[in-house]
C-alpha cells in the first residue's frame, strides 16, 4: 500500500469539473495517498512543466483520448514514463446550453466531438470540457459538450445527455520516483 502520509502531487486538465480532475481525485484515494492533492492546467502539455518543478512528489495523470497523448508520451522518455493505466466512468457528458435560440455554434474538446457529429454545427475547439461550460457560459456560443457537473457549475441547461462513458486514465511518473 502506498505511504498515506506522501503529499503526492497529481498534475492533469482543468479547469475545475473535468473527467481528469475526477479522476486525479479518485486515484489518490484508492491509492490512499489522504494528504496528496489536484493541480490543474489548461493543458496536458503544460502539466508537464508543473511535474518536473517538483518531480519526487509529482505526477501527470492523462486520459487516453487526449488528442496529443502520444505526443506526450514520446516527446517526454527522457525524463518520464508511462506507469500505469486504470478505468473510471466520465461524469455523464451532455451537451449544454443556453435556453434561448437554436444550437448553431458549438464549443468542444476535440475528444468527444464525435458525440455531435453530422449536425451540422459550427464546432470551435477549446482546451478541455469544463472549459467549454465555462466560455459557453460568458456567450462565446450557443452550446457545448462538456460534463454534467461543469454545466451545473455554469449554469447550462442540458440539451442532451450522453451518459456516462467508461474511460481510460494514465499515470506518467518522473524517472526516479517511487508511488
Amino acid at each position: 500500500m502506498p505511504n498515506s502520509d506522501r503529499r503526492l502531487q497529481i498534475h492533469t486538465l482543468g479547469p475545475t469539473g473535468t473527467n481528469c480532475e475526477a479522476a486525479a481525485f479518485h486515484y489518490l484515494e484508492q491509492n490512499n495517498h489522504k494528504q496528496g492533492g489536484v493541480v490543474l492546467y489548461d493543458t496536458l502539455e503544460s502539466a508537464i512543466d508543473g511535474v518536473m518543478d517538483n518531480p519526487a512528489d509529482s505526477v501527470l495523470l492523462g486520459c487516453v483520448v487526449y488528442p496529443k497523448l502520444h505526443e506526450i508520451v514520446f516527446k517526454n522518455l527522457k525524463s518520464m514514463s508511462l506507469h500505469e493505466c486504470f478505468m473510471l466512468a466520465t461524469h455523464p457528458m451532455v451537451l449544454a446550453g443556453h435556453d434561448a435560440g437554436p444550437v448553431q455554434k458549438v464549443l468542444s474538446h476535440p475528444a468527444p466531438v464525435n458525440l455531435i457529429e453530422g449536425r451540422g454545427y459550427d464546432i470551435r475547439f477549446v482546451t478541455s470540457n469544463a472549459a467549454a461550460a465555462r466560455e459557453c457560459a460568458d456567450g462565446a456560443a450557443d452550446a457545448c459538450i462538456t460534463t454534467s457537473i461543469a454545466a451545473k457549475a455554469n449554469d447550462l441547461k442540458i440539451l442532451e445527455d450522453f451518459g456516462e462513458i467508461q474511460m481510460g486514465f494514465s499515470i506518467h511518473v518522473p524517472h526516479g520516483t517511487m508511488l
